[in-house]
């Protein structure tokens, strides 16, 4: 399996020390989860069920935006 060296501060290692030990794996597999997650992310199990399951009236459209009073920006 292929390996990589790491060079981070002391502070930084601390802090993944500490949060490899939370979850009860080595700094390795950890590390490796964390870029796992960043370059592959995965939702959880039925995530898209999720869409439009919360029955609350304050949860409406907004109305239509207007843009004749924005900030004249600079074209491009």
């Amino acid at each position: 399996m292929p390996q990589i060296s790491l060079y981070i501060d002391e502070k930084t290692l601390r802090k993944v020390e500490s949060a490899a030990s939370r979850q009860h794996v080595s700094i390795s597999k950890w590390v490796a989860d964390q870029i796992r997650a960043k370059v592959d992310p995965v939702y959880p199990v039925k995530f898209e069920e999720l869409f439009g399951s919360i029955a609350d009236d304050s949860f409406t459209e907004p109305s239509e935006q207007y843009f004749k009073n924005d900030t004249k920006r600079l074209e491009m």
